[in-house]
């Protein structure tokens, strides 16, 4: 049972990103990181060892999920294309900034996360761009896509793991935002 000043800060909604809640243990953000490093890392080599660049999709739930293997040497959407080596070592600064922020400063469980998560992601791209000059992509998602597509578009790039711990942690970070800047309801 949560006492009485806690369960009123919840009921308030409490910040996601300042809230009273204890702070993470310092390993935390060190498993997060490590655990997305490495399911990044495996899906890659599993991608490497199992699919063909050039080869049509294989379908992994129908409508949902293919898997395609295709190498990008720049970054999102290709932009700055054949800039992998600098790519690379930004990303790895960036992430291990981030990951170094996070256990300098301890922050609240959901900034933990969010902020570990971007940085396994940074650090997961820039192992491919330092180890094979580009980014190993191999997540294709049809209904992402079939949006890409009605804002004319074309079809929505082909991904990884890494690149949606970036994206996820990002806009998990963006929301967490909005949801602090919300006034507190009183009750």
């Amino acid at each position: 049972m949560l006492e009485p000043q806690r369960r009123l800060h919840i009921l308030r909604g409490v910040s996601l990103l300042t809230g009273p809640f204890r702070r993470p243990p310092i390993w935390v953000p060190l498993l997060i990181f490590v655990l997305l490093l490495i399911a990044d890392q495996l899906l890659k080599a599993w991608a490497l060892s199992h699919l063909t660049p050039g080869q049509p999709p294989v379908v992994a739930v129908p409508g949902v999920l293919e898997w395609v293997l295709v190498f990008n040497t720049g970054a999102a959407w290709s932009m700055f294309s054949g800039s992998a080596a600098p790519l690379a070592l930004g990303r790895l600064l960036v992430g291990l900034g981030i990951l170094g922020y996070v256990l300098w400063r301890p922050q609240t469980r959901f900034l933990t996360v969010v902020l570990s998560m971007i940085a396994a992601g940074a650090v997961g791209n820039a192992i491919d761009g330092l180890r094979l000059g580009r980014v190993t992509d191999m997540i294709h998602a049809p209904p992402l896509s079939a949006v890409t597509k009605v804002i004319g578009q074309g079809s929505f790039p082909i991904f990884n793991l890494a690149d949606s711990c970036v994206v996820v942690g990002t806009i998990l970070l963006v929301i967490g935002t909005f949801i602090a800047d919300r006034p507190k309801r009183t009750l």
